[in-house]
């Protein structure tokens, strides 16, 4: 059985550079998160969504967030979360409790361990990042290439609803 068509005219289909274009970006979207996943497991033995996780805490004036909260900035289910959490829990680098203001909320610290790790792992993944994005992009595209990126961020999150993080709302 076909699916119906549920729109009322055709497609308006991808010209050649849209295509491109279009091509590219999954092209970075597939392999992007892999070369950065090699370099931190190689480095620090952390995935980029672990290193994503415990800098974004690192970053917090307490060192902790609600679940929740965390969960938005990272874009991560609270099942994924949660997993990840227990994985860094087990190796000293976080740790969980109830929030004492909200019995119904969790917690997640990055312990002095964690800090430690992000902190020794930084400059390496900057350098990564300088070389695959930053240097690749060049000076004189930056600026169109970050105002494309928060453009599409704002297509596929309105109003970044689903972010209160600095990665997606600067």
């Amino acid at each position: 059985m076909r699916a119906k068509n549920t729109v009322e005219s055709d497609p308006l289909w991808l010209d050649a550079d849209e295509r491109s274009l279009w091509l590219s970006l999954t092209c970075v979207l597939m392999k992007l998160p892999t070369a950065l996943d090699a370099q931190l497991q190689k480095s620090a033995e952390l995935t980029f969504f672990e290193y994503l996780l415990l800098a974004m805490l690192s970053e917090q004036p307490t060192r902790t967030l609600k679940m929740s909260e965390l969960a938005s900035i990272t874009n991560a289910s609270l099942s994924r979360l949660s997993h990840v959490a227990r994985r860094l829990e087990g190796r000293g680098l976080l740790s969980r409790s109830e929030d004492e203001n909200d019995r119904r909320c969790n917690n997640a610290t990055v312990t002095s361990d964690g800090v430690s790790l992000v902190e020794a792992a930084a400059p390496e993944h900057v350098m990564t990042v300088r070389q695959l994005v930053i240097d690749a992009v060049g000076t004189s595209a930056m600026e169109s290439f970050a105002n494309g990126c928060r453009a599409i961020a704002e297509a596929v999150d309105p109003g970044g609803k689903r972010s209160v993080n600095p990665v997606c709302d600067s």
